[in-house]
Formats: structure tokens, sequence, C-alpha cells
């Protein structure tokens, strides 16, 4: 769990506060200077530690101003660096906002927003005294496999019969929790819980666990020659064989009765039966001779709201040696605990595989990541600002600037249909396929007409992107715009008019008409003239009544924003989000803009 910085309890209660000394800190650490928790220490453990407002980051800010992935502390080499992960509010080292990934230095100040940490680098031998370190009490353990492995017995199956003439003679509501007896010897009860105990506090994995249950049974059950689990899969009609135990160590044969384990799992009951050749279900069985079943116990593995997860079944062959009432009773205790150690496996199981599917996530932003631009175009008499944050992990929208040989800069603006995984892999493709249709054709138009045709013949599915190409020419001063079905630019002039700029011919998104032919607009670019691009997710942005933040709302924040580009950016941002309230960002969010200086 996180260390959340601006609740101090729930850093209580995940964590524990051992005394700072070099025994115990042995990694490099960071002090926290402002916010919850100040004076205490967070080690640097892990080779990469985020920051963010997004309960998966490791240091979780709650605080509207942090964004969902603010920043990132990697280790690499015994060196760490800080690094912005385009955050709206940016991230400081030293007062000076970081644009590149930072080394870290000994006693360097990190500020993100309004959080402060210093930097501290064992190397240097510097040891604080009396104070308390934040350290994750425990981890889970990762080393359990979710993949299922039948056993490899031979089973006998005996099918249902209506008659209702039977030998069994005892049954126990296992719902009900109250059917345990209290004549049961207490010396037997405590045997079992102990046994189970013991087997059941080793593992975490429903695989290792049935077969210690079995175990335990036996030693439990003297007479016992036979015992199964069997659990409900999803899309199986009947329980299946997960675990099975026979006394003679050559025999590998199993013998199931269906009748009882169906009426168990039926009725919730578990079922004593003294004498299954006397049971008139059974006479008519070809296969009763083989079965050899003389006194059976069958117990359904029920949780507390009621779910049936199968049964666990003991069987003797020897008449003498039959199950009594008192046995029965053990073996709900048993099946109680196994419940309970079944749930808990597969919910240890669900966890690792969401800890790695997140862990997966998180590699995959980062990989989205490194397609964006880490620079900003440096022209004359132009100054450039952007912003990007997915709706989830990783996000469908896109934005670069492509350098031309000519001294011309290219952004393009993208949003491809749908969000996360699906729609970042597509994002991937453009990454490569815009710098190539821009390198290589004679115009703006062609290189979108080049784009389209990929886009459609790709083998992508209906995946439809929206894209507005601009290439600025520093030296004439104007820009020429291509667009396929996306959001018109806004451009503001130097007397604060705001239009929109919709070009003389919009064509239709890309991946639609494979031979669409794309029209070019060329727009004299002003001094003082700033454009802004961006794509639905600043225009659609909804409050929790579902009203949309809109064209108009943004164009008239533009028309009075800040003059400077990039401020103008972050205010978009900032209104955006205080518009939207408390409701979750529902689309990837993405904007360029650049401004002639006047």
């Amino acid at each position: 769990m996180p260390a959340r910085q601006c609740d101090l309890q729930q850093v209580v209660n995940s964590f524990e506060f051992p005394a700072l000394n070099s025994a115990v800190l042995n990694v490099s650490y960071l002090k926290i200077l402002k916010g919850a928790n100040a004076g205490k220490f967070i080690p640097l453990d892990s080779d990469r530690v985020v920051f963010g407002r997004h309960p998966s980051c490791h240091i979780v800010l709650e605080d509207g101003a942090v964004s969902r992935q603010h920043a990132q502390i990697i280790e690499t080499h015994g060196s760490f660096y800080i690094e912005d992960l385009r955050s709206r509010n940016g991230t400081q080292l030293k007062d000076k906002d970081i644009l590149h990934a930072a080394l870290l230095q000994n006693g360097d100040v990190i500020r993100v927003c309004e959080y402060e940490y210093s930097f501290h680098d064992l190397s240097s031998g510097e040891i604080p005294e009396e104070t308390e370190l934040l350290k994750e009490s425990s981890r889970q353990n990762r080393s359990g496999s979710s993949v299922y492995k039948k056993p490899d017995a031979k089973t006998q199956d005996v099918g249902e019969d209506s008659n209702d003439r039977s030998s069994i003679i005892s049954r126990i509501d296992v719902r009900s929790g109250s059917g345990v007896r209290l004549s049961v010897k207490p010396e037997a009860k405590l045997r079992a819980i102990l046994e189970i105990g013991r087997a059941l506090s080793r593992v975490l994995n429903v695989d290792e666990v049935l077969p210690s249950i079995l175990e335990a049974l036996f030693q439990l059950y003297p007479q016992a020659d036979q015992g199964f689990v069997l659990l409900t899969e999803p899309g199986r009609e009947k329980p299946v064989l997960r675990a099975h135990k026979n006394r003679r160590p050559d025999d590998d044969s199993m013998s199931i009765s269906q009748t009882i384990v169906n009426q168990a799992m039926r009725t919730g009951e578990a079922l004593l039966s003294r004498d299954a050749t006397e049971d008139s279900r059974f006479v008519s069985s070809e296969s009763l001779a083989g079965l050899r079943i003389r006194s059976m116990m069958c117990a359904p593995l029920v949780t507390q709201s009621g779910e049936r997860l199968g049964v666990i079944q003991v069987t003797t062959f020897d008449l003498r040696s039959h199950f009594t009432e008192n046995d029965l009773d053990l073996l709900v205790n048993v099946a109680t605990q196994c419940t309970l150690a079944i749930e808990n496996a597969t919910l240890h199981q669900s966890m690792m595989q969401q800890h790695d599917m997140q862990r997966e996530l998180e590699f995959a932003m980062q990989v989205q990541l490194g397609f964006l631009p880490n620079k900003r175009p440096q022209l004359p008499d132009y100054e450039f600002s952007d912003y990007y944050e997915a709706a989830q992990h990783v996000g469908g929208d896109y934005y670069d600037y492509v350098e031309l040989p000519d001294g011309r800069v290219a952004i393009c603006v993208a949003d491809v249909a749908g969000k996360g995984v699906p729609a970042a892999l597509l994002m991937a493709r453009l990454y490569s396929a815009v710098r190539y249709h821009l390198l290589t054709k004679p115009t703006v138009a062609a290189a979108m007409s080049g784009l389209n045709a990929e886009i459609a013949t790709s083998g992508l599915g209906h995946r439809f992107i929206t894209c507005a190409l601009t290439v600025i020419d520093p030296k004439e001063h104007h820009l020429t715009l291509v667009s396929a079905g996306h959001l018109p630019p806004v451009r503001r002039n130097l007397s604060g008019e705001v239009t929109l700029v919709e070009g003389d011919d919009m064509g239709l998104p890309l991946g639609i008409i494979p031979d669409q032919e794309f029209v070019q607009t060329v727009i004299p670019i002003e001094p003082g003239d700033t454009w802004v691009l961006y794509t639905d997710g600043v225009t659609e942005a909804m409050t929790l009544e579902r009203e949309l933040y809109g064209t108009k709302r943004l164009t008239k924040f533009i028309a009075d924003g800040p003059l400077e580009v990039d401020a103008l950016v972050k205010g978009i941002v900032d209104d955006v989000a205080a518009f939207a309230g408390g409701s979750a960002q529902s689309d990837d969010l993405c904007m360029v803009a650049f401004q002639r200086i006047p």
C-alpha cells in the first residue's frame, strides 16, 4: 500500500516505523521537509519510485494540483535521477523546473507542488539520528502459480437415482454455522484445529493447500482409505477433481459417488453414509463392486455468502471402521477452515495477477511516454508549450514535433478512437508513420493522404483516428494546415480576438476511405498570434451532472487567458479540472500551443 502524504492515520496503519540507524537504513532515502509526516524518511529501495495522485503511485499525494503520475525517481547503476512525467504544474529541483531527467546529489531539495523532500545518498556517510523511517511492513509473496494442475487419477462416477432410500444417517447444515455438536470430544476437535491450522499456515496457493488438508485428514481418520477434494470451475457443470489421496501408495484409483456429491452441493449439508452397499440408490449401479465404498463422509465447501466452492470427501473400505457422527462433526470444522483457506489462496492469486498487470501497465505507460517528444522546438521568434495526460495508464491521444530538413517544424495532434491499451498500440504505430510520410512526401496534404492509406490498409480493425497536421515556416511566417476530421485549432491574435480555424476542406478521419485525398490551407502567422491544438478530452470533459466543458468555454478562456503560451496551457488544464470538479477524467487529454513572439 503506498504512503499517502495527506493521511497520517493511513500511513500508521500501513507502515512500521523502526528507529533509523545504519543497520536498518542501507539505501538512499528522501526526507519529508514539507507536508504530512514532515521529518519522516522514505527509503528509495526500488529502482523506480513514482509520485502522483493515482492510487497506484508509490507516494500518493491527494492534492488536486498534483497530476495522476506527476514525477518519478529512477535508480540506475547506483545513481538516482528525478524526472517530471509531463505533470500539469511541473516538478522543481533546487527551485528550478525539471525539463529532463536530472541527477540527484546529496541534499538536493525536490518540490512537488506543496510537498518538499530532500534527497540523501548514504555514500556520503550521513546517518540521521533519533528519527523514523517509513518502510513497508510486508510484501506479498509472488512465487505462487495460478495454473491449476488436475491430478491424473482414474475416476469412477456413479450416477443419481430418483429413489430416496439411502444409508445417510446424519446431516449437518454447513450454511448455518451452528451444526457442530457439543458432544464432540474436545481433544479430537483441538487436534483437528491444530493439524489443519498447521497445514494451512504455510501455503498461499490452492494446489498446495488441498494436498496439505488431505494429509491432515488422514492423520485424523486412521480408518480413511481414500480422500478427495472437488472444486467448481467456471463453465463446468460438475465440480472438478483437484486433489486426492489413497492410503496405499500404489493405488491411484479414485471412487467418487456423484449422488452424494450432488446432494451435498445442492443442499449445503454435510452427509454421512454408514454403508454404501445398503444404499438403495447404489444397488442398480454396475460399478458398485468397483467402488469398494463402505462408509463415506462428504462436506460441502460453502462460503459465508452461500456460494458452493466444492466438496471434501473421505471414504473407508472397511465397514468395521465406519465413520461416526463425531467424525462428521470434525469434518465440518475442517471444511470450514478449508473453505477459508481456498478463498484466501484464490484472493492471493488474484491480487498477484492484478499486481503483475499493474506493473505491466506502468511499464506500458513509460514506453508510451517515451514516444512523446522530450523537448520542444527551438525556433527564433516562437515559443511552444504542450500537455498530455491519459485517462487510464495508457491512452490514444498523440502529439509530436517533427523538424523537417528545410528548417520548418511540423506539429501533429491526433486522437485514436477509444482509450486504454488498444488505442495506445495504434498511437505507437502513428509515431513512426507520421514521421515517415512527413519526411518522404512533397506536401503536407500528400503526407496526410499517405498516412490515411497506411492506416486504412494496416489490418488494425475499425479504429478511426482524427488528426491535425500543421507545418510552421519560420522564415515566411506562415502555417500549413491539413485536418482529418480533427477539432479545429483556436487562433488568438494580438488584440485578443479568437477564431476557430476550419481550413479550406476538412477531410474524414484516418482509416475510413483508403484513397481519400486531403487539401491543405496556408495561413499567415502574425506577430502575437497564439495557436492552440487540442483533442476532445478538453472540450468533452464533464461535471458530475454530465455537463460538457465545450468549445465555447474553451475559446472564452483563451480570449481572456494569460498572454504567455505556457501559462495559457496550464490555465486551460486547471480550468478543465475545476469545471469537472470531482468527476473522473473520462478521456485522454492532449494540447499543443505555440506563439509568434510580438
